[in-house]
């Protein structure tokens, strides 16, 4: 490589940004300035890399090379393979480097000094430069700042930004650009063991954190002497010369430590070795810009800055804009056999080169994807077009195609892919279908149901407990068990961040608010709400739907539930499931199975839709009068909540809070009109609406208000009928007058003002009509005669005659078993049972029969009552049917009463089932029963001992004022019924 002439000369262009060649931008704008610079010696001109960075506060000048070979310059041949490279036969660039080696220092400084005065004289005054003339030199600089570099090495001869948080370091770097020494020592930070290398947050909060000799023993001892070129704020722009060694420390705060130059070991510039080595990196990149732009841009910056190539530059220059990772670019810094720089260089590019391969292998792929989809985009229209002229498609097919895919784009992620796939290949089917065939119209139904369906849209749930209650609270009285159970799901549900559907059955007798709690529930948990009735359904489709291939057929009734409310989570409610029919279409119960069962509904499979549907999400509330209606199997997947009837006091509550209010509002009264005492109430309850719910009890509520609302305008009506004839008269005089007089004016006035008169007449008349008031002496004016008696019937129970307790789907209920004899005679002894009783209770009356003349022959063993007598044993009313095996005890009692000629206690009532030998068992219905006792002013109550659970979860306003025993035998219940006048009976009494 002879001497040749560089031809330095920035131009006046202007480049929106400066690329660093490790990524960082910088505003940019050239100025003019010439350096020519003559190496006679062709070492020295191979040793001088010139460089030039000029910045301000706001803009940066650069120094732009445009390298112009003399004829000496031909026959290098690494510069000739550059030029090759970057094809550039015109001036190069816009930046310049001035880069000193460890030689040759005055001629640097020389031609530093000559770059400044050339840029002094040609740019903005306002402009510096980045590296000016200092004293000392840098070869000079035996003690540096030592500044972390956390990523990757600062190579000499390129820019790198760093940012210094330390403010005695920054100031220590101010201070040295004012002394005219602007150099610091780039060293690269070790790894930390305890820190994620992949987190750059924690490397940045470690450097800051590092001081003095822990800061010195994590850096590499191999850097870079870099001029400060620039400071802005925290950020620090240094430029890289040449490599330093450390070798002790100085100062700690700021760390300041005294560094070796190292040089290069010496190499012959002959050596075929190197120029292979040096030739196949120059081949390499010319490979790397084929295919990479990026590298390109990196390549052209770089050789802007370079006044003449040599070995270990280019293997920097490799090393530098390669994307290896901290600790190689390490190394090729530490390494100074060039040799072995450059194959290490080498084998960074290679990596490099199979990396750019990869990445257009991508990129390729992904664009000949896109341009396909363009094309195939294209084609569909024009074909669309085509149709559309030949008349072979209508716009009502691209019509409802459009309408289905706008359906379901906004949930298109939340359609299940099988689902998804179903619909695309309807949508495609339609395409192809003639719009007149039968299987169009088939589709076109199917993707509308298909499509309206809310795939994966979910209410948002309340999990507030306490607005919960209050909701509950406000539409209903008492329901405790109901209410507990909801407020439990809604915890769980809390808790677990999500709700799951659950199978609820409120069982109980009608009016007690089965139904109308659910719509309760339902705005309690903030869900739609959905009701439908399966009371004598007899054909399954109406649950799986029916077969697309039927006419007119139709998805089941949970398709057309989540079509109605447009939630995938909603309350359900299936009123009467204990009146499920059976006929020739099938059974209704079996198909309620998969949609009851939290195991399988999560793929229900409608037979109109075909797919699964996921309804796992869903509360099903299902209401039932008896629940031994229901199919076992089906009874096995819900939990079981029995609602039982209401007490008077309960039901004087409802009516006061609930049933009032609604019908006053429903007939148009205000309170102020109306008053019902609390005696009328009590005896509307007691002697018309005896029943378990309030159903009846809202009737004639409704029916007092009607009557009081026709009373109200009745007495109204005779006061305003005269001003009502009188305006007719003076609206036909006004009328005529106004057609004939001229002074219409005055009759007009004098109407207005004699309409205002009878409005005020009307208003006065209103106000005079008396408030209402409805008591228990005036109530069958308005509700008729009662419909109830006292079931007491006895004030005094006579012999062979004792109060039960029976359970039926209207609520509780008392009813008495009567005996007597019917004949005497030696070996006459029998039993006649009347009343319309079913099997179950016949049974229990023979049962009852044999266990008393047991009693009595142990008590008595010389009375030969039941030997001697046909008895009859009668359970009134004869009209209503009547079974159960609760009524053993109570029949037995009757049976010895008659026996012994002894009458029970007037205030007992009892209940249970008997064994032949005296054993008592449970029974059902023990609220009902109580409730019935107390109805009928029952004091002492007998159930079996099995039942102390059942009585103690009864409230207690039920338990209020009874004395219950509980008995395990029928002997304690003799000593109840007839030992009341021979001893003191001790019992536990249970409130």
């Amino acid at each position: 490589m002879k001497g040749f002439e560089t031809n330095l000369r920035l131009q006046a262009s202007f480049s929106p940004t400066l690329e660093f060649s490790n990524g960082f931008f910088l505003p940019q704008r050239q100025s003019l300035i010439n350096l020519n610079l003559r190496n006679s010696n062709p070492r020295s001109s191979s040793l001088t890399m010139l460089k030039l960075f000029s910045s301000s506060a706001s803009r940066v000048h650069h120094l732009t090379p445009a390298i112009r070979a003399g004829a000496a310059s031909v026959d290098s041949p690494l510069f000739k393979s550059l030029s090759q490279l970057t094809g550039w036969n015109r001036r190069l660039g816009h930046r310049a480097f001035f880069c000193s080696e460890p030689t040759d220092a005055a001629a640097d400084a020389e031609a530093v000094a000559k770059a400044a005065e050339s840029d002094s004289e040609g740019s903005d005054s306002k402009s510096s430069s980045a590296i000016v003339p200092t004293n000392p030199r840098p070869e000079d600089c035996l003690t540096v700042l030592a500044l972390p570099v956390p990523h990757r090495p600062l190579f000499p001869g390129f820019y790198m930004p760093i940012y210094v948080k330390d403010p005695k370091v920054l100031a220590a770097l101010q201070e040295s650009r004012r002394r005219q020494a602007p150099y610091a020592g780039a060293f690269l930070l070790k790894d930390d063991p305890s820190a994620d290398p992949s987190s750059s947050t924690d490397l940045e909060k470690n450097i800051n954190e590092l001081k003095g000799k822990e800061l010195l023993n994590r850096l590499h001892e191999v850097g870079t002497l870099a001029q400060i070129s620039s400071i802005q704020g925290d950020q620090v722009i240094l430029v890289g010369h040449r490599r330093l060694r450390i070798t002790e420390m100085v100062s700690e705060e700021p760390l300041t430590v005294k560094v070796d130059h190292i040089k290069d070991k010496p190499f012959d510039m002959d050596d075929d070795v190197i120029k292979a080595t040096s030739f196949e990196v120059i081949s390499t990149l010319r490979d790397v810009l084929k295919t990479s732009s990026l590298w390109r841009d990196h390549v052209q910056t770089y050789t802007q800055h370079i006044g003449d190539f040599t070995y270990p530059r280019l293997a920097d220059f490799g090393a530098a804009i390669c994307g290896a990772n901290r600790h190689q670019a390490q190394e090729v810094l530490e390494e100074l056999d060039v040799h072995k720089r450059l194959r290490l260089t080498l084998e960074l590019m290679k990596k490099e080169m199979e990396i750019s391969k990869i990445q257009e292998t991508i990129a390729k792929a992904i664009e000949e994807k896109i341009s396909g989809e363009q094309r195939r985009y294209l084609l569909n229209e024009q074909l669309k077009a085509i149709k559309k002229e030949l008349g072979v498609e209508t716009d009502d097919k691209s019509a409802l195609s459009a309408k289905f895919k706008e359906r379901i784009e906004p949930n298109k992620e939340k359609i299940p892919a099988h689902v998804l796939q179903v619909i695309e290949e309807e949508l495609t089917k339609l395409q192809l279908l003639e719009a007149s065939s039968s299987e169009f119209n088939v589709t076109r139904n199917y993707l509308d149901w298909l499509t309206v369906l809310p795939w994966g849209n979910y209410s948002d749930e309340n999990f507030d407990v306490v607005r919960a209650q209050q909701i509950l609270d406000e539409d209903h009285y008492g329901l405790s068990d109901v209410k507990e159970r909801i407020l439990e799901f809604i915890a769980v549900g809390r808790l677990r961040g999500t709700s799951q559907g659950k199978i609820i059955c409120l069982s109980g007798p009608p009016g007690v608010g089965k139904t109308s709690i659910g719509r309760s529930i339902a705005r309690a948990l903030n869900r739609k709400f959905f009701r439908f009735s399966v009371g004598g359904l007899a054909d399954v489709a109406e649950i799986k739907g029916h077969r697309r291939t039927y006419v007119g057929a139709m998805p089941g009734k949970m398709v057309q539930c989540l079509k109605s409310v447009g939630t995938a989570n909603p309350l359900v409610l299936i009123d009467e499931i204990d009146k499920l029919g059976r006929g020739h279409a099938g059974d209704p119960a079996s198909a309620l199975l998969e949609l009851l069962d939290p195991e399988q509904n999560a793929n229900f499979l409608d037979h109109y839709l075909d797919v699964t549907i996921d309804l796992s999400k869903v509360l099903f509330v299902c209401t039932a009068n008896v629940i031994d209606m229901i199919p076992n199997p089906l009874l096995d997947r819900m939990e079981v909540i029995s609602i039982a009837g209401y007490i008077t006091d309960e039901k004087v509550h409802i009516a006061r809070d609930y049933l009032e209010k609604t019908a006053r509002g429903d007939c148009g009264i205000t309170p102020e009109q109306v008053e019902v005492s609390d005696a009328a109430l009590l005896s509307l309850i007691e002697n018309y609406c005896r029943e378990a719910g309030v159903r009846n009890l809202q009737k004639q509520i409704e029916k007092i208000y009607r009557k009081i609302a026709l009373k109200l305008v009745r007495e109204g009506v005779v006061a305003e009928e005269p001003a009502v004839a009188i305006d007719t008269e003076e609206a036909e005089i006004v009328t005529k007058l106004d057609v004939e007089s001229p002074e219409n004016d005055n009759v007009q006035e004098n109407h207005v003002s004699s309409a205002e008169e009878s409005e005020e007449e009307a208003q006065i008349e209103k106000v005079a009509v008396e408030k209402v008031m409805i008591n228990e002496s005036n109530l069958a004016d308005y509700v008729g005669k009662p419909v109830f008696h006292a079931e007491k019937i006895y004030e005094q129970t006579p012999v062979g005659v004792v109060m039960g307790l029976a359970w039926t789907s209207m609520g509780g209920s008392t009813l008495y078993i009567e005996t007597t004899v019917v004949e005497d005679g030696e070996g006459k002894g029998g039993l006649n049972i009347t009343g319309q009783l079913g099997d179950v209770m016949k049974e229990s009356a023979q049962i009852a029969y044999t266990v008393a003349r047991k009693i009595l022959l142990k008590k008595e063993p010389e009375n030969k009552f039941f030997a001697n007598s046909k008895l009859h044993l009668h359970v009134p009313a004869g009209a209503t049917p009547k079974d159960g095996p609760s009524a053993g005890c109570t029949m037995i009692t009757s049976l010895l009463s008659l026996a012994m000629q002894k009458p029970v206690r007037k205030d007992l009532a009892m209940t249970g089932e008997v064994t032949l030998t005296g054993r008592i068992l449970p029974i059902g219905g023990v609220k009902e029963k109580t409730i019935a006792a107390r109805r009928s002013q029952v004091k002492t109550i007998v159930f079996p001992e099995a039942n102390r659970r059942d009585f103690d979860e009864l409230a207690e306003n039920v338990k209020e004022g009874l004395d219950v025993h509980f008995v395990d035998n029928y002997e304690k219940i003799s000593e109840l019924a007839f030992g009341y006048e021979d001893h003191q009976i001790q019992t536990k009494q249970e409130e």
